[in-house]
C-alpha cells in the first residue's frame, strides 16, 4: 500500500487507520525505529547514527592527547618551580637569609607546630592504609581492636574528639566573630564611600583665597608663610627628583622656606644632596641644608630638631614630603586655602599616587591596599569624623597645632600617627583631599615591603600602650574615645592581624587533623572573596588579581601578627627603623630634564654669583664624580624567609591530610595558600634587593 503524506490529513483525518509496526534490523549501524502510524515513518525526526569502533578510538585518542598536554604543562610548571627553589637554596648567601634575632619566638612556635603536624600525618597515613577509616564514623569498640597500634590510634581519636576539638571549636568561633565584626566595619566604610560619591561630598574653598591670583612673584601679602620640610636618610636614588619637585612649587619665594633635613651617614650622599641644594639656591629658591651628626629618634628626631630653629616662628604652616615624593607645582595652592577662616583645622592631608604601581605583581597588590586606604578609610573618616591617621608625608600642618599637641616625639616608630592622635585629643580637626595627589613609590622588593609593614604594625601597638591613659583621661566626647580605642586601634590595628593569622594559618591547618572542628566553607571561601572584592573596588583595574591578592594578604598576616605582638609587648625589633629602599622611578620623565634645561640657559656668572670658593670647589668635585661614575652591574642577593617557608610546609602538610577526608574546598585553599607562602619565602615575588 502506498504511503499517505501529511497533506492527506486535510480531508481524510477521520479515515486514517493503521497499526503500530516495530522494525528491527540486525545491522548494528542502524537504529531501531518505532512507527506508531502509517505516516509516522515519513515525518521529520532526529536521526542518530551509532558510533563504530574506529570513531570511538579516535575520540579516546583526542581526549588522551588533551590530558597528556595538560599533564605536560603542569609538569613543566612544577619542574620550573623546583628549579627556582633549587637555585634559591643553592645560591642563597648566608647574609641574604632573614635575620630573626629576638623575633625567633614565632619561628620556633611554627617549627614545633610543623613537627607535630608531620608526626600526626604519618601516624594517620599508616592507619588509613591499614583500613581504619574513621573520619566520618564512630570509633570502634574494644572487642574490634586488632593490635597495640590500633589501640593507640583509637585512643588518639578519643583524645581528639573529647579534649582537642572543643578547644579548637571555641577558638575558631572567637576568631570567626572577630572576622565578621571586621567585615561589617569594612562594609560600613564602603557604604560610606559610596554615599560620599553619590552626594559628591568633598572639602571645598568657597571663595578666591588669594587676592593676587596667579601673580606669585608680586608682593605676596595674601600668601601665608609656609615651611616645607624634606626629611631623608641615605636617599641616593630619589633625593634629586624630590628636591627638584619641591623647589618648583608655585608659591611666592619670599613666603616659603625649604628645609632639606639630611640624616645620611654616607659622606658621598651628603655631598650630593648639599650640592643639589646649593644649585637650587643659586636659582633664587629659598632653600637650606641641615644635617645632624647624631641620628637620634629617627624621622621624629629629625623633624623635632628642624622645628627648634629660631626662624620657624615666622611661619604659620609646615608641609612635609618624604624623599620619594614629588608634589605638583600647585600643591600648596590646593591645600593651604582650606585653613582660611578655619582656626580649628590642624591638618590637610593629600592622597598618594604611585609611579611604579604596575612594576611587578608585588607593587600591584600594594596598590590595591593603599587605594582602599586612601579612597575609603581616609576619605570616610575625614568626612564623617574629621579625624584619621596622618600618613607622615604629603600633608600640611598648622604649626600651632603641632606645638599645642606636644610636637614630634621619639617614643615610637609611627611619629605621624602619634602626633595625629595627640592633636585629635586636643580638639584639632583634619581634612582629607582625595583629589590632590602626590607621586611617590611603593617598595618593589618583598624584603623592603616586609620591613615597612613590620614598622607600620608594631608602631601602632606601641602607641596604643603609651597613649591609652591619655585617651581615657582626655576631655573629648565619649564616642570619640570609643572610636579611638575600639575602631582605630583595637579593630583595625590589633584584631585584623590577629584573626587573619590565627584563623587561616593556625586554626585551619589544625582542623584538618581535628575534623570534628572543621571550619565551614563560607569562612574560608565566600566571605574572604567578598571582602577582597570590596577592597578592590577603589582599584577596578586590579580585578584580575583578586585571587593573588587574597592569598598574598593571608601570607602577610604572619609579618603583621609578629609586628603587632612585638609592639604590644615590646618584643624583638619593635623600635627598629629601617629606611625603605627606593628605586628612584618617576612618571614625569621631563621633570629633571626641565631642570637641566633651565640650568643650561642660566648664565655662568649668575650661577656662581654669591658662591664661595669652597662651595664652587665642592660643586665641581661632585660633577666630576658624576661624570666618572660608570654603570656597574650589581649582584643581587637571594633572600630566604624562614617563617614563610615553615608555614608553607605546614599548610601543604595540612593539604595532604585534607585529601584523606575528601575535603575539596579546604584542600585547594590550603594547597594554593601553601604554594603562595613557598613563593614568598623563597623571595620569588617582587624585585630582589641589592
Amino acid at each position: 500500500m502506498a504511503p499517505r503524506f501529511g497533506f492527506s490529513d486535510l480531508w481524510a483525518k477521520e479515515t486514517r487507520k493503521g497499526t503500530p509496526v516495530v522494525v528491527t534490523m540486525e545491522n548494528p549501524n542502524y537504529s531501531i525505529v518505532e512507527v506508531d502510524e502509517p505516516d509516522g515513518a515519513f515525518r521529520p525526526m532526529e536521526r542518530t547514527r551509532g558510533k563504530n569502533a574506529k570513531q570511538v578510538t579516535w575520540v579516546l585518542l583526542l581526549k588522551a592527547h588533551r590530558a597528556v598536554g595538560c599533564l605536560a604543562w603542569l609538569a613543566t610548571a612544577f619542574w620550573s618551580l623546583l628549579g627556582s627553589v633549587k637555585r634559591r637554596l643553592c645560591f642563597a648567601h648566608r647574609l641574604g637569609s632573614e635575620r630573626l634575632g629576638r623575633d625567633r619566638w614565632l619561628f620556633t612556635a611554627i617549627k614545633l607546630f610543623l613537627a607535630a603536624s608531620l608526626s600526626v600525618l604519618v601516624f594517620e597515613l599508616v592507619a588509613y592504609y591499614r583500613g581504619w577509616h574513621y573520619f566520618n564514623k564512630k570509633s570502634p569498640n574494644l572487642h574490634e581492636i586488632q593490635s597495640l597500634f590500633h589501640l593507640v590510634y583509637v585512643g588518639w581519636l578519643s583524645l581528639r574528639a573529647d579534649y582537642i576539638a572543643p578547644l579548637v571549636r571555641a577558638l575558631s568561633k572567637f576568631c570567626i566573630v572577630l572576622f565578621l565584626v571586621q567585615s561589617v566595619d569594612r562594609l560600613i566604610l564602603c557604604l560610606g564611600c559610596i554615599w560620599i560619591k553619590f552626594k559628591k561630598i568633598k572639602p571645598r574653598v568657597h571663595e578666591e583665597p588669594f587676592a593676587n591670583g596667579d601673580d606669585v612673584e608680586g608682593s605676596g601679602s595674601e600668601y601665608p608663610m609656609v615651611l616645607v620640610q624634606i626629611p631623608m636618610c641615605n636617599e641616593r636614588e630619589v633625593y634629586e627628583q624630590s628636591i627638584s619637585a619641591v623647589c618648583q612649587l608655585d608659591w611666592p619665594k619670599d613666603r616659603m622656606l625649604i628645609q632639606v633635613l639630611d640624616d645620611s651617614d654616607d659622606g658621598s650622599i651628603q655631598d650630593l644632596i648639599r650640592a643639589e641644594v646649593t644649585r637650587w639656591s643659586q636659582k633664587g629658591v629659598n632653600i637650606i641644608y641641615r644635617h645632624r651628626l647624631v641620628r637620634t629618634g629617627y624621622k621624629a628626631g629629625n623633624l623635632k630638631s628642624a622645628m627648634s630653629c629660631d626662624y620657624v616662628e615666622a611661619y604659620e604652616f609646615v608641609a612635609i614630603f618624604d624623599a620619594d615624593f614629588q608634589p605638583n607645582s600647585d600643591f600648596l595652592k590646593l591645600t593651604v586655602p582650606h585653613f582660611k577662616e578655619k582656626p580649628e583645622l590642624g591638618l590637610v592631608q593629600a592622597r598618594w599616587a604611585f609611579v611604579n604601581k604596575d612594576e611587578n605583581l608585588l607593587t600591584r597588590l600594594q596598590n590595591i591596599n593603599l587605594c582602599f586606604h586612601f579612597e575609603v578609610e581616609q576619605q570616610v573618616n575625614g568626612v564623617f569624623l574629621n579625624f584619621f591617621g596622618f600618613n607622615g608625608t604629603a600633608g600640611v600642618w598648622r604649626i600651632k597645632a603641632l606645638e599645642e599637641s606636644g610636637g614630634w616625639l621619639e617614643r615610637t616608630t609611627v611619629e605621624d600617627m602619634d602626633i595625629a592622635v595627640r592633636a585629635h585629643l586636643h580638639g584639632w580637626k583634619f581634612i582629607y583631599l582625595n583629589d590632590v595627589k602626590v607621586l611617590c613609590e611603593v617598595p618593589e622588593s618583598y624584603e623592603a615591603y616586609k620591613k615597612q609593614q613590620h614598622r607600620w604594625h608594631s608602631g601602632p601597638m606601641q602607641l596604643f600602650r603609651l597613649c591609652l591613659g591619655s585617651i581615657l583621661s582626655s576631655k573629648i566626647a565619649v564616642w570619640k574615645k570609643a572610636n579611638l580605642i575600639l575602631l582605630f586601634f583595637l579593630l583595625r590595628k590589633l584584631i585584623l592581624p590577629f584573626y587573619s593569622f590565627t584563623l587561616f594559618c593556625v586554626i585551619l591547618p589544625i582542623t584538618m587533623f581535628v575534623p570534628e572542628a572543621e571550619l565551614p566553607v563560607w569562612v574560608i571561601c565566600y566571605v574572604p572573596i567578598f571582602m577582597s572584592l570590596l577592597n578592590i573596588l577603589p582599584a577596578p583595574k586590579s580585578f584580575p588579581f583578586i585571587v593573588p591578592y587574597l592569598l598574598f594578604e593571608n601570607t602577610m598576616s604572619v609579618t603583621k601578627f609578629n609586628a603587632m605582638v612585638s609592639g604590644l609587648f615590646q618584643l624583638g625589633s619593635s623600635y627598629e627603623w629601617i629606611v625603605t629602599k627606593k628605586a628612584g622611578r618617576s612618571s614625569e620623565s621631563d621633570l629633571l630634564g626641565l631642570t637641566d634645561k633651565e640650568s643650561k640657559k642660566m648664565p655662568a656668572s649668575q650661577m656662581v654669583r654669591g658662591v664661595s670658593d669652597s662651595e664652587l670647589l665642592e660643586i665641581s668635585q661632585v660633577e666630576e664624580e658624576k661624570k666618572k661614575q660608570t654603570v656597574v652591574s650589581v649582584k643581587k642577593t637571594n633572600k630566604i624567609f624562614h617563617k614563610e617557608l615553615a608555614l608553607a610546609f605546614l599548610l601543604l602538610t595540612a593539604a595532604v591530610r585534607s585529601l584523606l577526608a575528601s575535603q575539596g574546598v579546604h584542600f585547594y585553599f590550603l594547597l594554593f595558600q601553601g604554594l603562595t607562602f613557598l613563593l614568598v619565602g623563597l623571595d620569588l615575588i617582587g624585585e630582589q634587593m641589592s
